[in-house]
This record gives structure tokens, C-alpha cells and sequence, in this order.
């Protein structure tokens, strides 16, 4: 009898130990669960995708057992991170087209697209990523050269920015632009009584019509591709800033591919197509796939001095910027996302468009409290009118790196005392008490370890400016990870399922290879292990 109670007690302690059954722990591990307080644990159990606890590491080994166990080796673990404005689209475009990223000259330029011909040999040349401001004499191109070397076929090379470009008469007379042509919000440059080729905002959209799409089947490819990119940063997640409606089904094929496992908050670009999709579908959700808001163009961009401004360009006295989409339009688009309940994400880069898109986003407050309603970058705003985020809980998006590539010239094109108001994170943060953090690449560099150094030391990775871009804007390191994590996903209303590491939410996270640091000079970083819902999708082993 005693010999059967004494085993009796072993099994019961075995049994004890053994724990709970869960498909996965990961301990050994410095776990940032990001919600309030920073509370920072060991390890975690995960089971069928969701955090079933995060606690010390003896806790879990004693109350649960797994079939994987990870071993962290004292890494750092955080929430996978958010990409809360970037344009996988466009930086899928860009792959396919001739790279003109980080060109040093025009005839820099030239060279990569005879280069990019001579082995594509494509009937309409496109290239992207060229910026003026990199050049020794930092003006804007003109088409003669383009001219010379491509007299026949049709040239578009796409600013850095997206909000201008430069084509060759060849594409001017197929798009039907000459000197005397005029399209409201858009600027045609004009010298000499003659088109130069340059044109800008609103006045690309003729040429935009004429574009030829990459094949289906190399686009994805090229997602695919820029996907690894993110995973191996431990981004899990983009907000698309701007889709068209043909794009829904192309996202729906990489999705029920399952090789698409970035959670994409994609929004619908207001046309027709896509506005009677929003009206028949609401709210959409096709797996990682969420359709919920709409991404309206309010104005330009600094760098092309597109930019709506209340005052007049410091570097060009005779020119405010223009408003790209008509106010009529602007209400237009608010009152149908009040009626079926989406969200309004404008872009507005200067602070005339900012005001515009307060004072719209007010009114819409008073019909709906928690409609997180958007501005994307929010990039100059009048230090008045900094008080309207908070009154009207208006959710600042803003891209960190974008202060630091702009700092070499954006002073020139504002003057010291607007200066005041732009690229001013945390006086936006102090206002609505959140800020969502992205990159906007393709037009920036994916890498989130650069949009901390940037958003926390106001400096690139080679460490300057010396003394930081109007330091007094920069962000703590834990507001600066808040942002691309819990923030991001309240701003894309998904705080219930990812952007925490906290019980009942997705296991998807990232433990990165050395630790999170901000001080001494930037570093370059990556992920060790990146998990999306439980599942591995990228390991540096």
C-alpha cells in the first residue's frame, strides 16, 4: 500500500510538471511586451497563434510544455513592427523599373537608363527615384538630353517623392501637354514659351493614364521579394498607403497563395471603382488582408515645392504649392466614410493643407468620437493649429527618416520661423498622446532601425547633423517603438489583435539580433527570428 501511494505522489508531480500542452514557448528571451509600463518578462507560451502568457521564465517552463521550444539566447523580443505608411505597390514599380535612387547627376541619370535599356529594351521607358536636391546644382532637370537620347520612345522618369516627374517630348505630345495646356492642381514648367518636360503634382495624371502595367505575374514576384526585405527587419505589418481597385484581387492571390504573411492594412484610393467597393463590402477583412479607410491626396510635397503653404516659398517667392483635390471633394469623401464607417487618411505635407484638413476632420468629430481619422506626415503645420489634433482627436502619421533626408534644404524652402512647426513629432505626440510610424518607402530606406536612430537622435546613419535636426522634436526610444507597434495598430483599429505582446493577442513578433540601442552612433540591426501568428517566417540561421 505505501509502495502504491509513493507512486501515486510521482505520477501526480510528474504530471504537475509536465504542464499545460501549447504549441510553442520561447524562453531565454528579453521579452518588451509594449503595453503600459514597458513590462518586460522571460518567456511566453503560444498556442494555434495567440499569446496564451507572457511571464518568468520558470512560470511558463513549469506550466506549460511544448513540442518547439525557442531558446532566445537573452535576445531582445518585441511586438512584430508596423510600417505604418509605406507603398509596397509603388516600391514593387520601382524594382521593375530603371533605378535612379541616390543618382548623383542628371547625367548619372541618363547612364543607369541606357544601362536599364540596353537590356530590357522596353517600347516606354519608366524610372523612379531621381532627386534634384542630391546634384551639385540641386534645379530641376530639363528634357533636352532625353530628348537626344530617346527621340522616339516614351520616357517618364518619376521623382524620389512621387510628386513630380520629368518626360520627353515624345510622352508630352502622346499625353497631349504642350506650353498652354493648364490642369488644376498641377504644374507644368514652362521656359521659353516651351514645355521643359518637368511636370508636377495633378499635372502628372495624363501621363499616369498612359503608364503600361508590369506583368501581374513579375509584380508579384517583386512583392514577394520586398516582403523578405521587411520580415528579415521584423516588420510584420504595412499600412498601403493607397491602392487602386484592380490591386484588391492582386493582394487576394498573394494571400490565398499563402506566401503573403505581412498583415496589410491597405486604403482604397477614392475611385469610382473603389468607392463602390466601400459601399458594397464596408468594412473588408480577407484574412491578413483589411480594407477600411480611404487615402486621399490633399497637396504636394516639399521637395518639388508642392506643398500648400500659407505663405509664400522662402526659395520661391511667387509660389504657395498647390491643393491636389478640391475641398468639394475633400467633404465629399469625409461624409461617405461617416456614413460607412471609415476611416480618412490625407495626405498633407504643408501647413495651409494641415489647417484644411483640421478644420474638416472637426467637423467630422462632432458626428463620431473615435473615428481615428488620419494625417498622413502632417509635415508643416502652424504652431496655432498644432491645438487641433487634440481637440478633434485627430492621429498624426508621421515618417521620421523624412526629417532627416529633408534637413538639408528644408530650411531653405520654409525659413527658421516655420521651421518651428515642421517635422515636429513630439509637439504631435504631446497633442493626441499617439503617433503611428512609418517610413513611406519606397521614397525612404525599409529599414526600422533607422527610423528609430532618426526619430530619437534627429540624425542619419552617418551621424548627423552633429548636434541633431531640431533635437527638442525627438522621441524617446519607448514612444518612438510605441509607434511602430501598440500605436500602429490603434491606428489601423486592430489594437485587439496585434501591436502587444499580451495574452489572447496574435504571436506575432520579432527577436532582434542585438539589442535596441540609441546612443554612441547608429548601428545596424536586424531580426534573428521574426514570427507572424505562431508560425516562423524568417530566421537568420
Amino acid at each position: 500500500m505505501k509502495h502504491l501511494f509513493f507512486a501515486s505522489f510521482i505520477f501526480l508531480l510528474f504530471s504537475c510538471y509536465k504542464g499545460k500542452s501549447v504549441d510553442l514557448i520561447v524562453h531565454n528571451g528579453v521579452i518588451h511586451t509594449m503595453e503600459d509600463g514597458d513590462r518586460v518578462f522571460e518567456a511566453m507560451a503560444i498556442d494555434d497563434g495567440k499569446i496564451v502568457e507572457v511571464g518568468p521564465e520558470r512560470q511558463i517552463l513549469n506550466k506549460y510544455s511544448a513540442d518547439e521550444m525557442i531558446d532566445a539566447s537573452g535576445k531582445e523580443i518585441y511586438p512584430g513592427f508596423t510600417d505604418a505608411h509605406g507603398h509596397l505597390l509603388s516600391y514593387a514599380d520601382q524594382l521593375l523599373s530603371a533605378d535612379l535612387v541616390g543618382s548623383k547627376s542628371f547625367d548619372e541619370v541618363l547612364v543607369r537608363l541606357e544601362k536599364y535599356q540596353s537590356k530590357q529594351k522596353r517600347s516606354f521607358i519608366i524610372g523612379r527615384g531621381w532627386d534634384q536636391s542630391l546634384w551639385t546644382s540641386a534645379t530641376f532637370p530639363t528634357n533636352e538630353k532625353l530628348n537626344s537620347l530617346f527621340p522616339n520612345t516614351a520616357v517618364c522618369l518619376i521623382r524620389i517623392d512621387g510628386h513630380a516627374m520629368l518626360v520627353n517630348d515624345a510622352l508630352l505630345k502622346r499625353a497631349g501637354i504642350n506650353s498652354s495646356t493648364k490642369i488644376p492642381g498641377g504644374i507644368i514648367h514652362v521656359e521659353d514659351e516651351k514645355c521643359t518636360g518637368l511636370l508636377v503634382d495633378n499635372a502628372m495624371n495624363p501621363v499616369y493614364k498612359l503608364l503600361p502595367p508590369f506583368p501581374k505575374e513579375e509584380v508579384k514576384s517583386a512583392l514577394l521579394e520586398i516582403q523578405q526585405e521587411l520580415l528579415q527587419y521584423g516588420i510584420t505589418g504595412v499600412h498601403e498607403a493607397g491602392i487602386d481597385f484592380e490591386d484588391i484581387a492582386l493582394f487576394k492571390e498573394l494571400v490565398d497563395s499563402k506566401k503573403w504573411k505581412l498583415f496589410t492594412y491597405a486604403m482604397l484610393l477614392p475611385s469610382k471603382k473603389n468607392i463602390s467597393f466601400a459601399n458594397k463590402n464596408g468594412k473588408f477583412t480577407y484574412k491578413n488582408l483589411v480594407i477600411n479607410s480611404f487615402k486621399v491626396i490633399a497637396d504636394g510635397a516639399l521637395g518639388s515645392r508642392g506643398a500648400l503653404l500659407k505663405q509664400p516659398y522662402s526659395d520661391d517667392p511667387h509660389h504657395h504649392g498647390v491643393l491636389t483635390t478640391p475641398i468639394s471633394s475633400l467633404d465629399e469623401i469625409a461624409s461617405l466614410c461617416l456614413k460607412i464607417g471609415y476611416q480618412m487618411n490625407t495626405h498633407a505635407i504643408g501647413d495651409s493643407t494641415n489647417k484644411l484638413i483640421l478644420d474638416l476632420y472637426g467637423r467630422a468629430f462632432e458626428k463620431n468620437k473615435d473615428h481615428r481619422w488620419r494625417i498622413e506626415h502632417a509635415q508643416v503645420v502652424d504652431p496655432n493649429d498644432f491645438i487641433l489634433f487634440s481637440k478633434h482627436a485627430i492621429f498624426p502619421s508621421v515618417q521620421p527618416t523624412h526629417a532627416i533626408s529633408d534637413q538639408r534644404w528644408a530650411e531653405s524652402r520654409l525659413g527658421k520661423v516655420r521651421m518651428k512647426g515642421a517635422y515636429a513629432y513630439k509637439s504631435l505626440l504631446q497633442q493626441y498622446g499617439m503617433v503611428a510610424i512609418g517610413t513611406d518607402f519606397p521614397i525612404e530606406i525599409t529599414d526600422p532601425f533607422r527610423t528609430i536612430y532618426a526619430a530619437v537622435q534627429r540624425k542619419n546613419e552617418e551621424n548627423l547633423p552633429v548636434n541633431g535636426f531640431y533635437p527638442n522634436e525627438g522621441l524617446t526610444l519607448f514612444e518612438c517603438l510605441s509607434g511602430m507597434t501598440r500605436w500602429a495598430a490603434f491606428a489601423a483599429f486592430q489594437e485587439n489583435n496585434h501591436g502587444t505582446l499580451s495574452k489572447g493577442l496574435d504571436a506575432t513578433f520579432v527577436v532582434v539580433e542585438n539589442p535596441i540601442r540609441i546612443s554612441g552612433g547608429y548601428e545596424a540591426n536586424f531580426s534573428w527570428l521574426t514570427v507572424v501568428k505562431g508560425e516562423k517566417v524568417f530566421s537568420r540561421d
